[in-house]
């Protein structure tokens, strides 16, 4: 049996389970029942979410099977078993506080983090040797599911921020608000360009020269380019027929080979981020957070508060389990300390101290409500910087994730 090919169909299939749940939940919103009880309607939806679960589930156990070891071990399949958390957090919550808007926008937020997965290679490679050890699926599993259980406070917090917010006014809070709707939006641009250029099989080579040291000879080097270049090396030549040459150079302050590569896709992704989040102003006349906010009256705002508040005192101990103590152990066994100031380790470090602040203002200080909410928001920023800055772009010896 393709085990390998078994797995991606399941993927799939979850992936397409998934959105028919969210049309599901969707059409519930309107109904003036649907913070009481069960309706046919909303039974169906976390059914079919359960199902598309256990297919995501089903992916993972037969691409481990097909690799020989457990599938978290490069940003493919890190990202996709970070949203199987995800979902898996999710059941547990609405089987408890039964919101239907949790998994309305919850669900959105998985099938951005399977599309954003996508846009990594697919191939299983051999473990690199710090990673061959039964560590690896303790740590990085623990450290997932704490980040997923931490990410659906996230969401609470800002369904609680536009339903709270007045959106009559113009005022901080509704300019922060609508830049946390623009990176949302920026986001999903980022899996729509980088999924249509891939489809279209755009590929553009650069090839620059490597200058001499004292280890190695003058080399030429090679960027490809998955996207038209914006930005690129100033000492780059175009090779392939046909595509466009770069429009500017990289600044000088940037740095690494890829630099330059990495920064184009972040204009990218900004630039059309920034077009649709127009667009929807332009038909829709309003802020994007205003638009969403009439559906979201009859939610109880005490009641989101309370799942954000929920999520993290769950989520906390399990981060603190996988990410500093599975972690350090495991750094132990493979590099013969305990603690290091990789860059990883550094803003895991971060995270958990963030989080910490977070715990000890609201239990001591009062901060319920607002404040509550926007500290989770900052929070699953830093969640986000940690997972795509930090392992795409800073070097250390958690770079094998690249």
């Amino acid at each position: 049996m393709d085990y390998l090919s078994l797995s991606g169909t399941l993927l799939y299939t979850a992936f397409i389970l998934y959105l028919v749940a969210v049309i599901f939940f969707a059409a519930t919103v309107r109904d003036k029942r649907q913070e009481k009880q069960f309706t046919f309607v909303n039974k169906f939806a976390i059914t079919v979410t359960s199902v598309g679960f256990l297919s995501q589930l089903g992916y993972f156990i037969t691409r481990w099977i097909a690799a020989g070891h457990a599938p978290v071990s490069n940003m493919f399949e890190f990202v996709t078993f970070f949203s199987m958390m995800l979902v898996l957090a999710l059941i547990i919550l609405y089987a408890i506080y039964k919101v239907a808007l949790l998994p309305l926008f919850t669900l959105p937020l998985v099938l951005i983090i399977i599309g954003y997965a996508s846009v990594f290679p697919r191939e299983i490679t051999p473990l690199v040797p710090s990673l061959q050890s039964h560590w690896l699926w303790i740590h990085v599993t623990t450290v997932a599911l704490g980040e997923a259980i931490l990410a659906i406070s996230f969401v609470a917090g800002v369904i609680y921020l536009i339903r709270q917010i007045d959106q009559q006014k113009s005022t901080y809070r509704t300019k922060w608000l609508e830049i946390v709707m623009y990176s949302i939006i920026s986001t999903i641009a980022f899996i729509v360009v980088t999924t249509t250029f891939s489809l279209t099989g755009y590929e553009a080579e650069f090839v620059y020269t490597v200058e001499a040291t004292e280890d190695r000879e003058e080399t030429q080097a090679s960027l490809i380019y998955h996207l038209p270049a914006i930005f690129g090396k100033s000492d780059a030549e175009l090779v392939t027929d046909g595509r466009m040459d770069a429009l500017l150079p990289a600044p000088d302050w940037l740095h690494g080979e890829d630099a330059a590569k990495k920064l184009n896709t972040l204009v990218w992704s900004l630039a059309v981020g920034l077009i649709l989040y127009l667009l929807i102003r332009l038909f829709a006349r309003k802020r994007v957070a205003a638009l969403i906010q009439p559906s979201l009256r009859r939610t109880n705002p005490e009641l989101l508060d309370e799942i954000c508040y929920r999520s993290i005192a769950i989520g906390f101990p399990v981060f603190t389990l996988g990410g500093l103590i599975f972690a350090s152990i495991w750094a132990q066994e493979a590099w013969q300390r305990y603690w290091g100031w990789d860059p990883k380790e550094v803003w895991a470090l971060i995270t958990w101290f963030f989080y910490a602040i977070f715990l000890h203002l609201r239990l001591t200080r009062g901060w319920h409500g607002e404040r509550s909410a926007w500290l989770a928001v900052i929070g699953f920023a830093i969640i986000m910087f940690n997972l795509i800055v930090v392992n795409l772009v800073f070097a250390g010896l958690h770079s094998y994730a690249q």
